[in-house]
């Protein structure tokens, strides 16, 4: 075998990465993508009425898996994997599935407003990791400041659920473990989305997804369930809207640009959770959400600011 065969075998590196700075276009996508994240916790609510967690979350890949295949026909794209991207997408499983379990175990052994705080961290993470990772994904000084003001935002909105919350330490840490792997997550995938099609990530994810709850709910659940029109609804947005159209989207995001700031902007998803769960369920507003907000946009915008002034030095 010659050399020349040999590094055949090998992914061939880029010369130069493709992906960018979120632009103005990409930052309002990726804006309207996390609002509609937000959505997802309403839906979910919803449905958890009629169905138990791990058997809506079954269907919701199930009927994500459908639309990505619909997507893949429409585009044309190919689902099926060839030999040279065996090796990055079972890496991908190995991030995946830990990190699910880790949320899943977690979330039984922390409260609502701690898991959502926690979860909240997984931008800084991705941020961390694209930073040693990711060619100009750098960290600054404003960069950092900017998160942490973002951050703490969310944490004004949420700390007043603390208080008789039922949570451990021990459900704190797999909480923790789980946003970790979540950034090191988007970083893998950002990066693995420069020599895979997008079509074929999307539809390991949904099958990963299929299979590992839909076995978890065979093992933990064994209430009945009720088929009904809000359960129909619930199923259809989250299944559909997120994790057919959101995932292609944030995939999308995450082939074109880079990961942090793609990242980032999802750190206002609990914040549209908040206000969607009032405008649907009628639950009431907090006076600290307002300064919550506020918090967040500074410091997104401040990060932003940030990363554009150091594109145009370079």
């Amino acid at each position: 075998m010659t050399k020349s065969n040999q590094n055949d075998h090998l992914p061939k590196p880029h010369k130069t990465d493709a992906r960018i700075t979120l632009t103005p276009k990409g930052t309002g996508f990726a804006l309207f993508l996390s609002t509609l994240w937000g959505g997802n916790a309403v839906a979910l609510k919803a449905g958890l009425v009629d169905a138990p967690p791990l058997r809506i979350a079954s269907m919701r890949f199930l009927l994500g898996g459908i639309v990505t295949i619909i997507w893949a026909i429409w585009t044309k794209q190919k689902v099926v994997p060839n030999k040279k991207d065996i090796k990055p997408l079972l890496g991908l499983i190995a991030i995946f599935i830990p990190q699910i379990a880790l949320m899943n175990l977690g979330q039984n052994l922390t409260s609502a407003s701690h898991a959502v705080i926690i979860a909240a961290t997984f931008p800084i993470w991705t941020g961390v990791i694209a930073h040693f990772t990711v060619p100009g994904d750098k960290l600054s000084v404003l960069r950092i400041l900017g998160t942490c003001v973002a951050y703490i935002g969310i944490v004004v909105v949420f700390m007043q659920d603390f208080s008789g919350s039922e949570s451990t330490l021990f459900g704190d840490f797999l909480y923790l473990g789980s946003a970790i792997l979540l950034g090191l997550g988007q970083v893998y995938r950002s990066n693995t989305l420069q020599h895979v099609d997008l079509a074929k990530v999307l539809m390991t994810q949904q099958l990963i997804g299929i299979l590992a709850f839909f076995s978890l709910g065979l093992i933990f659940e064994s209430n009945p369930w009720v088929i009904t029109e809000r359960l129909i609804y619930s199923v259809i947005y989250q299944g559909g809207v997120i994790a057919g159209f959101g995932f292609i989207g944030n995939l999308w995001l995450l082939q074109k640009y880079r990961p942090s700031g793609v990242a980032a902007i999802s750190m206002t998803t609990p914040i549209w959770g908040v206000i969607l769960a009032n405008l649907v369920l009628n639950e009431p507003l907090q006076a600290m959400l307002f300064l919550g907000l506020a918090l967040v946009i500074a410091g997104l915008s401040l990060s932003h600011w940030s990363t554009n002034r150091s594109v145009l030095k370079t």
